[in-house]
This record gives structure tokens, C-alpha cells and sequence, in this order.
């Protein structure tokens, strides 16, 4: 597959890759009104935004910066061919069958691993399923079936050699949520994303809040709310490129 062939060169230029989640005909997860599609992208592109406002010698790529349906496979591609330094992934949570009124809250922010803890195999379950909407699907991922947990045993023999950068950065990126925007903190978690899977880069999966609690889907809709959560990724980025 594309990650194997493809080594990690460093680009001249440092570059940041940013995934918003699902879009086109997949909406991701539903809230009474909101949509995740759009709420990923409205925090992905204000993210932008202020990484070249700030850093304009930065190289900043969207996997998608319209509403647009935009295949796991390529949205690794894109990273990769722009040689990334990070890789960004931005998605909103919900809990099992999106009971509406539901307690859960807070942000958390996952790279690639296999936890054995159930609630995060079902995380990962729920946006890899995505890959059912492509064609060929199961001839693309090798066989990988996004609801069956034995795919998933693949992740625990992986050996990721960004591991730690990408855990550095997870770690940043909840702190803020807490600092900046005051949002529950839900830890940084490991699951086996295929997204994550793909690219050759540190790379995380940020679940912004529950779009299925019905504060959360306020905050998570509100301009405030997806500025607060832009500003939490990139003062995380700040501290991580420094670092770099």
C-alpha cells in the first residue's frame, strides 16, 4: 500500500497537513441540528487561518476545504505527497446509536495504536466506516473490515516511529482544549484509525466535543465556540513546532 512505498523526507518548507472529517455525501455524525461535516470544517479551516496569518513561511494543505467527499485513502495521498511534518485530523464525537440528550462531553485527542478499551474500538469503528461509502473498497484496504474487530489486531504489531511526536503533540493539543477553551478533558487516547494508518508523518485524530449533548452541539456550532477550539489546535501547534 501507499504508506510502505512512501519514505518520510523532510520537507524545506515545514508543512501541516489538516483533515476535516467526512464531507460530501457523508455527514458524519448528527446532532439535533448540526452536522459534523461542517462543523470540521469550519474548525479546520479557522486552524488555517491562523497558522498563516502567524507562520506564513508555513506550508498549510486541506484535504478538503469544501463540502466535499474525499475518500480515507487520498486524504492520506495528499499528506504524503506534500511530504507533511504533522498531519492533523479533525473530527466531532457522538455516542453509540446518537442518542440525543446524552452526558457525555469533553475533547480527546487519539494516534494510532490498538487500546483494548471498547469505547475507543468503537471510536474507530464509526469513522473508518466511512471507507464503505468508496468503491472496491475491500480491495483497496486489503480486505480490512471496518466492523469486524480481528481487522483491528493488524494495529498491535505495527511499529510506528512517530509515535512519540505524535503523542508529544496529542498531549499539547488537550492541554489547551482545557486552557484555552475550557472544554472537559477526556485524555489522549490510542485506536486504530485507518487515516492515521496511511500517512508516514506524526499525526493525530481530534474528536472536538459531543455533537449528540445538546450543549456541546450549541458550543461546537457556535462561532465562538469553533474559534475557541481553532485557537486550542494552534497554540498546541505553536508549542509542538517550536519544539521541532
Amino acid at each position: 500500500m501507499l504508506f510502505l512505498l512512501l519514505c518520510c523526507v523532510r520537507s524545506v518548507a515545514y508543512t501541516v497537513v489538516i483533515d476535516p472529517g467526512h464531507g460530501g455525501r457523508d455527514v458524519g455524525a448528527l446532532g439535533l441540528k448540526a452536522r459534523e461535516k461542517d462543523i470540521n470544517l469550519k474548525v479546520a479551516l479557522a486552524l488555517g487561518r491562523l497558522i498563516k496569518q502567524n507562520y506564513p513561511g508555513i506550508k498549510v494543505v486541506y484535504t478538503r476545504s469544501t463540502d466535499c467527499f474525499v475518500e480515507l485513502g487520498q486524504r492520506a495521498a495528499i499528506a504524503n505527497k506534500a511530504k507533511a511534518d504533522l498531519f492533523i485530523s479533525i473530527h466531532t464525537n457522538s455516542t453509540a446509536a446518537g442518542k440525543k440528550g446524552t452526558a457525555a462531553q469533553g475533547t480527546e485527542t487519539y494516534t494510532l495504536g490498538m487500546h483494548r478499551a471498547a469505547d475507543n474500538l468503537a471510536v474507530a469503528k464509526r469513522e473508518n466506516s466511512v471507507i464503505t461509502l468508496e468503491a472496491n473498497y475491500k480491495q483497496k484496504y486489503e480486505g480490512f473490515d471496518p466492523n469486524s474487530s480481528e481487522s483491528y489486531i493488524i494495529f498491535e504489531l505495527m511499529q510506528d516511529k512517530n509515535m512519540a511526536s505524535s503523542v508529544d503533540f496529542a498531549r499539547m493539543v488537550q492541554k489547551q482544549f482545557t486552557s484555552t477553551a475550557k472544554r472537559v478533558d477526556k485524555g489522549v487516547q490510542q485506536a486504530g484509525f485507518l487515516v492515521l494508518r496511511e500517512v508516514v508523518m506524526p499525526s493525530v485524530l481530534i474528536e472536538l466535543g459531543f455533537i449528540n449533548n445538546r450543549q456541546e452541539e450549541a458550543y461546537l456550532s457556535s462561532e465562538y465556540g469553533q474559534n475557541q477550539l481553532a485557537k486550542s489546535i494552534y497554540n498546541a501547534f505553536v508549542g509542538y513546532y517550536k519544539k521541532c
